[in-house]
């Protein structure tokens, strides 16, 4: 039996779809890359089509409102997002550099392990939101270190939340190997748009404000604004948000010695060996 004989043109072609289904399989195969292509699209769309709403909805009298909102915004999204990106990627410079066994054959103990590159994450987090704080107050005026210490108590619980998602982000590295990394970079970008990090939670879809209520993040930042219009602490808001900081803590810690066990049952560690 003959093979069948295609010209050249007819060869490129089927040569460029044997490329694209072989990439077709990738993504079938590991579904977190689809992250790329729906999350980051539907994260863009809430986040600037919601502070739109939000901007458009101030237009004529509420300028100094929506600057207030995003400066704050952004210094306290730093925090979060500091703390979260220090510890996930501490985890990932282990399994990068193939030390992850190395790791576990030393009397290291987990806590010990996730304090310590914790530790070392919140100089990292001195020196990014330092240098944020610097640069708002410096170019527009905005003086946080004046707020005072009910900002700084709103910043406490974020570090906390920041370090609670990171352990997530190690649960499923743990679990489903170096193809989760994406989740390191992209998970809280996902909590962005949801927490109202630049705009009210009216300013969301109303199918996504429940959501939003339920998440911490939602009313630490809601806070820190109140805060940082020069108002008193909004307990009813900083209570919520520390209830819910508490719970996300219990269930990353327990999700995070899960994957643990499982990725020692399973003999996971000859991923990095």
């Amino acid at each position: 039996m003959s093979l069948p004989t295609y010209g050249p043109a007819a060869g490129t072609m089927w040569r460029v779809l044997a490329i694209a289904r072989r990439h077709a399989y990738v993504l079938q195969r590991s579904p977190h890359r689809l992250f790329d292509v729906l999350v980051w699209p539907v994260v863009d769309v809430l986040l600037f089509g919601s502070i739109g709403v939000f901007a458009a909805s101030q237009a004529t009298t509420g300028a100094q409102r929506v600057a207030l909102y995003l400066l704050v915004g952004v210094i306290l999204w730093h925090v979060v997002y500091q703390a979260q990106i220090a510890v996930a990627t501490g985890f990932l410079e282990e399994s990068w550099s193939r030390s992850v066994l190395n790791l576990m054959a030393t009397p290291l103990r987990e806590w010990e392990y996730i304090f310590g590159v914790a530790l070392f994450g919140l100089v990292k987090l001195v020196v990014g939101v330092g240098a944020v704080t610097v640069i708002v107050w410096g170019a527009f005026a905005f003086n946080v270190a004046g707020i005072g210490p009910a900002m700084i108590a709103v910043a406490a619980l974020l570090l906390v939340i920041g370090w609670s998602i990171a352990l997530f982000v190690i649960g499923l590295v743990l679990r489903f190997g170096s193809g989760a990394e994406a989740f390191a970079w992209g998970i809280l970008f996902v909590v962005m748009p949801l927490s109202g990090v630049f705009y009210p939670v009216d300013a969301l879809p109303a199918l996504l404000r429940p959501l939003a209520e339920i998440l911490p993040t939602t009313h630490a930042f809601s806070a820190g604004r109140t805060v940082a219009a020069g108002n008193p602490m909004p307990w009813g808001e900083f209570g919520l948000a520390a209830a819910g900081t508490a719970g996300l803590t219990l269930v990353g810690l327990g999700y995070v010695t899960w994957m643990l066990r499982i990725f020692r049952k399973r003999g996971f560690v000859t991923r990095y060996s």
